[in-house]
């Protein structure tokens, strides 16, 4: 599980998390220090943060899951309801379509069942097919639009 001692690696996979189609300029890191996206990450382990970090057979970080509760005064951009949290995951690139993220949904989906949570939410680019395509195969379902991304809910089983 992550701990405050994380929130270094988990500030790298907030970046990793901003989606950039192929050949299109990759964000600035500076976007960052934007306070829509401090929210996700400043002072992690708070009340109710829970996530997991992947870890490849040499003990080397390649990835994050985290769910993060928000309310209507701090709306997250897959934000539905005060009551439930908006899941951020990334991958470093090299370890993308390796089953990594698969794993990672499966931790926390247990974790979240086991604390009661039965909701989840996100935001996800639409172009990005193959997090939309791992999404959908655990139940998240489109809910609406926030700018150009999809919100998407999924009951926890």
């Amino acid at each position: 599980m992550t701990t405050a001692a994380d929130e270094n690696f988990l500030w790298d996979m907030l970046y990793e998390s901003l989606y950039v189609q192929d050949g299109d300029e990759p964000f600035s890191r500076d976007v960052l220090e934007e306070p829509f996206m401090q929210k996700y990450v400043a002072g992690w382990g708070r009340a109710g943060d829970l996530g997991y970090i992947a870890m490849n057979a040499e003990g080397v970080p390649v990835g994050s899951i985290t769910i993060r509760f928000f309310d209507e005064a701090n709306k997250g951009f897959g934000f539905v309801h005060e009551d439930i949290p908006e899941l951020g995951m990334a991958l470093r690139p090299a370890c993308r379509g390796q089953g990594w993220g698969t794993r990672l949904m499966q931790a926390l989906f247990t974790e979240m069942k086991e604390k009661g949570i039965k909701q989840v939410s996100l935001s996800v680019a639409p172009e990005n097919t193959a997090a939309v395509r791992l999404y959908k195969r655990f139940g998240f379902r489109e809910v609406g639009m926030f700018g150009t991304s999809i919100t998407m809910v999924a009951d926890v089983r």
